[in-house]
């Protein structure tokens, strides 16, 4: 998970922001965001990918779709978007390639040796579509505001080592399986921040942290929507590309105030976890229509 350095919040790309409903995304990147990475560390050791949830010294908890509307001020209902990485032009009535749809889009494509398969490199985008020119006219800012909200997707929701053309199509929440933290010297804190885990009690965790009028008064108000909030304590799939997680919220009824009863077997999905959506030409919402 990277900060978006190099590039601009222009204000002129704020009404392209709003309505692709990711302007409150990116003023927390712009403005507040501020990564623990070796408090994240310390939380990955007590990921179980079987389950989906954090086990605690007193329970389980979880990443929720509410923690996602809340935070980021990111819608959770909606038609999905997916594709494949390659070819996907030929599944679509009226596709492109998409080098061709790329350079409509964004005026340019890169040299080759900013390419890696379909992934772009960030330092081209930063480099490119760095600040916007004074005086630009609509269609560059619209450009420029395309390859901002490429990054903002490539850099803090789908974190990779580039950026591939699949994130203009695409729009999901997915939550991370590991982190390592990227520096040795980070351990020590790591340590602390396991041992304090460690020690935590049922008393000093806030299962509801979003009911206070302080939380409310600075998330963002489409969230609160009930067609969003219908949606947080739904068990369902999560979908990104081939790679199919469950959210199953019914173990962590606490956290929405609930009373918890004995959770049901966890539902094991692993086999669609194999499924590489990198190269091939399967179309997703076809070849696993059962989760689509």
């Amino acid at each position: 998970m990277r900060r978006q350095q190099g590039m601009v919040l222009d204000d002129r790309y704020v009404p392209y922001l709003q309505m692709a409903s990711l302007y409150h995304l990116a003023r927390l990147n712009d403005r507040w965001f501020r990564l623990d990475e070796a408090l994240v560390s310390a939380f990955v050791k007590r990921w179980r990918p079987e389950m989906h949830t954090f086990h605690m010294p007193f329970g389980e908890c979880m990443i929720t779709l509410q923690d996602v509307a809340y935070q980021l001020g990111l819608p959770v209902d909606g038609r999905y978007v997916s594709s494949c990485l390659s070819e996907f032009h030929i599944y679509i009535e009226g596709g492109r390639p998409a080098w061709v749809w790329f350079e409509e889009s964004l005026g340019v494509v890169p040299p080759p040796s900013q390419v890696q398969k379909y992934a772009v490199n960030c330092s081209w985008f930063q480099e490119t579509f760095g600040e916007c020119p004074e005086g630009a006219d609509e269609d560059t800012v619209r450009r420029y505001a395309r390859a901002y909200i490429m990054m903002l997707l490539g850099t803090q929701l789908f974190a990779d080592l580039g950026l591939g053309l699949q994130d203009l199509r695409r729009s999901a929440g997915h939550w991370p399986r590991g982190y390592i933290p990227s520096s040795s010297e980070k351990g020590p804190r790591v340590q602390t921040w396991r041992l304090w885990i460690d020690r935590l009690q049922d008393r000093e965790f806030i299962w509801m942290p979003y009911s206070s009028p302080d939380v409310l008064q600075v998330v963002h108000p489409e969230v609160l929507e009930p067609r969003h909030m219908v949606l947080w304590r739904s068990v369902t799939s999560l979908i990104y590309f081939a790679v199919i997680e469950w959210h199953q919220v019914d173990r962590v009824l606490p956290q929405f105030g609930g009373v918890q009863p004995r959770p049901q077997a966890a539902l094991n999905i692993d086999f669609l976890m194999s499924k590489d959506g990198r190269g091939g030409d399967r179309w997703f919402p076809s070849h696993l229509q059962k989760w689509h």
